[in-house]
């Protein structure tokens, strides 16, 4: 990796977040960038979701400052992220981490005492230090995530604690990320030391064929626990299902059998299937195989088990006496994407949940893929040049495609073809879809539970494999979606964009379905007049009012998520003026 290399994906990624706003400085222009890098470290599994929200505020003799913030599902960690952007590849020394990471955790301390009771609460960040303050009792972990694109000297940063809690720290430079984007791998990949974690494991080696090798061994409960800790979904995100499992609600057998007879949990549980791409093994002076450590470790039957168990240990119920049978499959890495998510199918065909393939290399993602690198867009009125709509199977694929032009030329070329605006991914045809099909409390789940909700209730009845029709379908609601975006992004509500839009084109799409012709959309690639007109009366007389005004002065962010929030805002009384 060259400093040009870095220099260039420094570029893109600016040219990515101007993608996302009018705006080249300020508020609009921090929240695209946490955007931009948000995308990436959710299809990893780094983050389960992020909330973009700027806030900087003096307070005393400090600073505190952050870019955005998310709370895991059990409302047990906190994610703060904070930024520094405009360095384009150049070096961040040690001395500048530490002042950023700082304001972030003064942001946090203060919102754990009750920042939000001296913030006027039509500030932008007044739910989000509501939010911190009133999850506070239930956290037991905070992490800082720092997005920057500079290079930092520092590696890591050691743990710490904020207002009595734990802090990691979490540092992603320009050079982390285009490790991530340009790899062609789903992650950035895992190690798993065993001796990190109380040592290794007695197993037995069971050979396979050139493809795959699979060890039977038995895990400690902590051990799970511990993993799931530290990695959180990352050890799930091959199979969705098993990361659906592990998001339902924690298994009150498993926890029961924990609490009350923790020596039968072996004879109970059915254990855990997962894959790796390679393991260490040694003999132990017995003739014992002992297995040392695993690299890209996937849960991909057992997930509930797994999250149930870090739950448990979280609630401060010991864990010493639990063993699950786990059989790990280890499969080359250039044979991961053919056999991992058949193994995951076969390992959960037990289960009740709908048959439907949630991996990326699906039919239906395979042929939405191949649609879009051969079907020309119209070109725009008053234009001859004609594009397309590049859709990334997976995050990153637009970066490889790219580095892979060898002359400036071909790559000024590419992205001519393939403007960064047209870009597009799973977690954004399903925030476009659900959207268009009423369900805006959906899409304001966060990007990771809306594709899960979109993969099984649209994806899953999808008849056959995508055609053009489809796609053009898919393109026409993105355009929709994103210029609604681009209008209500102008106007500066302060705050809330995300469910503003989508509770705007979702309100928009039911009074005026029959008037919304997704095929002309296509064809001119942009809104009719008609419905730009709309938006700005739509959104702020109809709309926002409704999602700010939440019942009991409760916060914003999780009023929108509920569906009690769209029952109010598609029973308001408005007929839309044409």
């Amino acid at each position: 990796m060259t400093g040009t290399d870095l220099r260039d994906f420094a570029e893109l990624l600016y040219e990515e977040t101007r993608a996302r706003t009018d705006s080249p400085v300020g508020t609009l222009f921090n929240g695209a960038f946490v955007e931009a890098f948000r995308e990436y470290l959710v299809e990893d599994g780094t983050l389960e979701d992020v909330e973009p929200c700027y806030c900087r505020k003096q307070v005393g003799r400090s600073v505190a400052e952050v870019y955005g913030y998310g709370l895991n599902d059990d409302g047990t960690v906190l994610d703060i992220v904070t930024a520094e952007h405009g360095w384009k590849a150049e070096v961040m020394r040690k001395a500048e981490v530490q002042r950023v990471l700082r304001r972030a955790e003064v942001f946090v301390e203060r919102c754990s005492a009750g920042l939000h009771l001296q913030m006027e609460e039509s500030d932008p960040a007044y739910s989000m230090a509501r939010l911190i303050h009133e999850a506070w009792p239930n956290l037991v972990r905070v992490r800082i995530f720092l997005f920057t694109d500079a290079r930092i000297t520092v590696e890591s940063m050691p743990p710490g604690e904020v207002a009595g809690l734990r802090c990691t720290y979490e540092l992603w430079d320009i050079a982390r990320l285009h490790r991530l984007a340009s790899s062609g791998r789903r992650g950035e990949e895992t190690v798993i030391d065993l001796e990190e974690f109380g040592g290794s494991l007695s197993c037995l080696r069971v050979p396979g064929d050139a493809d795959y090798d699979c060890l039977l061994t038995v895990l400690p409960g902590r051990l799970l626990a511990d993993l799931y800790e530290r990695h959180g979904a990352r050890l799930l995100q091959r199979n969705v299902r098993a990361y659906l499992q592990a998001r339902g609600k924690v298994n009150k057998g498993i926890s029961d059998t924990v609490r009350d007879t923790p020596g039968r949990f072996l004879a109970y549980n059915n254990g855990v299937s997962a894959t790796a791409t390679a393991v260490s093994t040694q003999s132990a002076a017995d003739g014992v195989l002992l297995l040392t450590s695993l690299v890209d470790l996937q849960i991909v039957n057992g997930g509930q088990t797994t999250a149930s168990l870090h739950h448990t240990w979280q609630k401060g119920i010991d864990l010493s006496e639990i063993r699950v049978p786990a059989k790990i499959t280890v499969v080359r890495q250039e044979m991961l994407d053919e056999l991992g998510p058949k193994i995951s199918r076969y390992a959960n065909s037990q289960n009740s949940i709908k048959e439907a393939d949630f991996e990326a290399n699906s039919p239906y993602h395979v042929e939405l893929q191949e649609l879009s690198r051969t079907i020309w867009a119209p070109a725009p009125e008053g234009s001859t040049r004609q594009t397309r709509w590049y859709y990334e199977r997976v995050r990153g694929q637009y970066q490889v495609a790219l580095s892979e032009q060898k002359t400036k030329a071909q790559k000024a070329d590419f992205k001519k073809e393939h403007p960064l605006a047209q870009k597009f991914g799973k977690t954004d045809v399903a925030k476009h879809e659900l959207t268009y099909r009423g369900r805006p409390h959906d899409v304001s789940l966060g990007a990771e539970k809306c594709f899960r909700l979109w993969t099984e209730d649209v994806v899953a009845s999808h008849e056959g494999v995508p055609g053009v029709q489809h796609f053009r379908e898919v393109v026409a609601k993105s355009i929709l979606f994103e210029h609604v975006r681009k209008i209500v992004q102008r106007m500066r509500l302060g705050g809330y964009l995300g469910p503003t839009t989508a509770y705007s084109v979702a309100l928009l799409v039911e009074r005026c379905r029959d008037d919304i012709d997704l095929d002309r959309i296509w064809r001119t690639q942009g809104l009719p007049e008609w419905i730009t007109e709309l938006v700005p009366e739509l959104a702020t007389g109809i709309v926002r009012p409704l999602l700010v005004d939440a019942p009991g002065s409760g916060n914003v962010t999780e009023w929108c998520k509920k569906v009690q929030c769209w029952e109010r805002v598609r029973g308001v009384d408005w007929t839309p003026g044409r």
